[in-house]
């Protein structure tokens, strides 16, 4: 049976706090771990007025701490913003605090605009090599070669599962090559999916940390009771992609009633590419088109999100998931 995790972007809404956007994301990861949900990823994003998660890691020390079983990790953090010694030591640290819980995956991307980069003060050369090696860099300290002079304390020696993330085939080929499970971004950018997840599994070559190919890719899914107010909730989801697409970022929107027939056609063709790996609609109508998704991708793990503005509303949504999909 295919599982099913959470990736969480801690979103704020519109009049809220990142205060609270940090209790509700710990809030539903305790009801996620109720409802049977494998994981609950937190994803990595900077000078996003809508995303309290900067400091990932110490999101994730806070939902581990509110929960007893479900895994808690990254989804991801973002390589280029961070020297691998500091994020072994983090995850080091996370994972002797909550033992055999804590995932790391590790993207390529810097999750964020060019002025932020330089903010973040690291040495951006465009070097395609350097993520590469720092993934094998952290795999060392985790690894814990007693010859090197330098340690990660806490870090070595621990077993914590490293994911190479990605929406392009890059990821996928570094995945594969260096034998380690891989996700794929298909819940905002799923143009790639396929071809990525063939060439994953075509050249994967086992290795100390996973024996046969593992995928999970990311799914959108807004659900309701009915398909009206599924399409409802949706539409937060819809005006913060859109803003985000024209430069103008911001706290998740409440919802807007019949949203999408006011969008030109561009809008609406740009959101069709997005919500390609998406689920609206009410409990049967979700059910079927995630059933359709797991078919024709074979992934062993599916991911969701759901950007949704009202907390109740994105806690149901999770509940008629697992409900729909019998966790």
């Amino acid at each position: 049976m295919t599982a099913l995790s959470v990736l969480d972007l801690c979103p704020i809404v519109q009049g809220g706090t990142a205060a609270e956007a940090l209790q509700r994301s710990r809030d539903l990861a305790q009801l996620c771990e109720q409802l049977g949900y494998k994981r609950y990823w937190l994803a990595e994003h900077h000078n996003m007025r809508g995303i309290a998660s900067a400091a990932t890691a110490l999101a994730i020390a806070h939902v581990a701490a509110g929960t007893s079983r479900i895994r808690v990790g990254a989804g991801g953090i973002m390589l280029p913003n961070h020297a691998p010694l500091v994020v072994a030591e983090q995850f080091g640290t996370l994972e002797s605090l909550y033992p055999g819980r804590i995932d790391l995956g590790l993207g390529r991307a810097p999750g964020t605009d060019q002025k932020t980069m330089q903010a973040l003060r690291r040495n951006l050369d465009g070097d395609v090599e350097q993520f590469p090696r720092d993934v094998v860099e952290i795999l060392g300290y985790f690894e814990g070669d007693i010859s090197s002079p330098v340690q990660a304390v806490p870090g070595t020696g621990l077993n914590i599962p490293v994911w190479i993330l990605g929406s392009s085939l890059f990821g996928a080929q570094l995945a594969a090559a260096l034998g380690l499970p891989y996700a794929f971004a298909s819940h905002f950018a799923p143009a790639q999916l396929d071809d990525a997840l063939a060439l994953y599994r075509e050249r994967f070559r086992p290795s100390a940390h996973l024996e046969h190919p593992y995928v999970m890719a990311g799914f959108g899914v807004y659900a309701a009771e009915t398909d009206r107010e599924a399409q409802m909730l949706a539409s937060s989801m819809q005006q913060t992609f859109v803003a985000l697409r024209r430069g103008n970022p911001s706290p998740l929107p409440p919802p807007v009633a019949n949203y999408w027939s006011s969008l030109s056609v561009a809008d609406q063709h740009l959101l069709k590419g997005v919500m390609n790996c998406s689920a609206i609609g009410d409990p049967d109508t979700v059910r079927e088109q995630l059933r359709q998704f797991i078919d024709r991708t074979q992934v062993d793990e599916v991911i969701v999100t759901s950007q949704i503005f009202d907390h109740q509303a994105r806690r149901d949504s999770y509940r008629i998931l697992a409900e729909q999909m019998s966790l």
